[in-house]
């Protein structure tokens, strides 16, 4: 009796009504389904954040970290550089008033005759007869003896340079700035 009241074009309203209820349907469960996918998606952008701010905070303290360190090490290898030089020029010192000393005794000795023309023009210590160390060269080549004073001191000075040298190539300025065991 329905389908008396109802014609073909009743029918086809019907129709369109449950197609669309359908299709209404399923855009509710699209937007469920996108809601979720949505909330899912922001989670995991909030996460990749969180995780690039820790990261750029990690690296940050990790450069703070170097500096510091760099900066103590920088210090150590300045300590170690000057502590070598003020004991190679303590030494320097010690070396060179020795060897003048020793020139100033001698200065009594009665001279040669190569040291009497030099002693007129330069008034300057003589060396002993028998040095040793770096003035030794300086005596046995036959010098006047303010000529193998002033070989002496250069020696001395020489000896010196080498050894400051070869004590500030062995600073290790990659190490660690930790205290040395020595107390250096």
């Amino acid at each position: 009796m329905i389908l008396k009241l109802l014609n073909w074009q009743g029918i086809a309203g019907i129709a369109a009504a449950l197609a669309l209820s359908m299709l209404l349907l399923v855009q509710k469960g699209e937007t469920h389904h996108w809601k979720k996918q949505s909330a899912s998606f922001e989670r995991l952008y909030r996460q990749d954040q969180e995780a690039f701010a820790t990261t750029v905070a990690s690296y940050r303290a990790a450069a703070d970290q170097t500096r510091a360190a760099d900066a103590a090490n920088s210090r150590r290898v300045a300590i170690e550089q000057r502590t070598i030089s003020e004991r190679t020029s303590y030494d320097y010192e010690t070396r060179l008033a020795a060897a003048r000393a020793a020139a100033q005794r001698l200065r009594g000795q009665p001279e040669t005759a190569a040291d009497s023309g030099a002693r007129r023009s330069a008034s300057v210590p003589s060396l002993s007869a028998a040095p040793r160390g770096a003035d030794q060269a300086a005596g046995e080549s036959g010098l006047s003896r303010p000529d193998a004073l002033t070989a002496t001191e250069q020696a001395i000075q020489l000896d010196e340079l080498i050894k400051w040298v070869q004590k500030q190539a062995a600073v290790d300025n990659n190490a660690p700035a930790v205290a040395s065991p020595s107390g250096n």
